[in-house]
């Protein structure tokens, strides 16, 4: 039985729905138990004494809050947030989901969990909605400010094999995120990284922002710095749009009759651009899983990422990484 360590303090709003997303996860898996890490007698408010048996408490009092800078973690031994990290690197976890510091889950897992062997840097993917009924998997949105063409190439490998093994998708594709499809385009790093990328079985070429929303590929490849723009654009033109919609149909009582009979229509667009429905955001490229959450995760979206946390940690990533990795290396080597 698996068991997820959850930093129970990180997220904005307390531990009230970090423990209630686990509440409901636990009630609809039966195959995972859990360590919640925080404030024992906190959390033991939350708990409903019959799931006590499948949560157990490690007690710390020290969060790393938003406003710390991400090296304090490495020092703060006694933070949710190492201590849960520090379950997975001693074996005794499987994956771990914190809502906290994104900047330190990071730092902490790639210096304690440590990186797969052949993986330059790890890389955050998301997941991002489509007009099809699937989702895109972008990677680095994050990580990475800078990155070459080694670790895009890296990204490429990690990716394909999460969108394989966690998302079970059958041979997924992979694009490169260009300012152009044609071959030619793209800046220096990015045209290194497509002849590295060529080698990889399903790979589409190079791709622009509009493919990443219409599902033309599985997998999409980029730098954390543009990823990470492309993230927050994307939630905010999401938010627009529905801000937008909903300040013109109060305008008549035609629009409202409209709005009426289109429930439907926009219950199942929410539900496509809700990033409670992803739930969180992979850290690939470490010898565990680490699923980053939003800070302002609901109840909803810890849960989602729990099931991210199990998913992940059932599909043996980090050994089916470094082989491909070594294979996809040594063909480079040999041509």
């Amino acid at each position: 039985m698996l068991k997820i360590a959850i930093d129970a303090m990180g997220g904005d709003f307390g531990p009230e729905p970090i423990i209630e997303g686990l509440i409901t996860a636990l009630k609809k898996n039966n195959n995972f138990t859990a360590i919640a890490v925080g404030n024992k007698e906190q959390l033991l408010q939350l708990i409903p004494p019959n799931f006590l048996s499948r949560i157990e408490i490690l007690h710390t009092d020290d969060v790393i809050s938003m406003s710390d800078s991400a090296t304090d973690a490495l020092k703060r031994k006694d933070s949710t947030i190492y201590k849960a990290i520090e379950l997975v690197r001693e074996g005794n976890a499987d994956a771990v989901v914190s809502a906290g510091h994104s900047g330190a889950s990071m730092s902490l897992a790639t210096l304690r969990i440590g990186r797969i062997k052949g993986v330059s840097r790890p890389a955050i993917a998301t997941l991002m909605p489509t007009s099809e009924n699937q989702n895109t998997l972008v990677l680095d949105v994050g990580a990475n400010v800078d990155s070459d063409a080694k670790n895009l190439f890296e990204f490429a490998v990690m990716g394909q094999v999460y969108a394989q093994y966690a998302l079970r998708l059958d041979e997924p594709i992979v694009g490169l995120l260009s300012n152009g499809e044609e071959d030619s385009k793209g800046n220096e790093v990015t045209k290194e990284a497509y002849k590295l990328i060529s080698k990889i079985p399903n790979f589409a070429g190079n791709v622009e922002g509009s493919d990443i929303f219409k599902g033309t590929v599985d997998v999409v490849v980029c730098d954390g710095f543009v990823g990470n723009i492309l993230l927050k654009t994307a939630e905010g033109v999401a938010d627009t749009i529905g801000k937008i919609i909903k300040k013109n149909l109060k305008r008549s009582l035609i629009s409202i009759a409209g709005a009426v009979l289109m429930r439907k229509v926009f219950k199942n667009l929410k539900v496509r651009v809700d990033y409670a429905e992803y739930g969180g955001a992979p850290l690939l490229g470490v010898k565990a899983p680490v699923i980053i959450a939003h800070g302002k995760s609901n109840p909803k979206a810890i849960q989602n990422a729990i099931f991210q946390a199990i998913n992940a940690a059932s599909s043996n990533l980090d050994n089916i990484i470094e082989q491909r990795l070594a294979k996809y290396s040594s063909t480079q080597q040999e041509n």
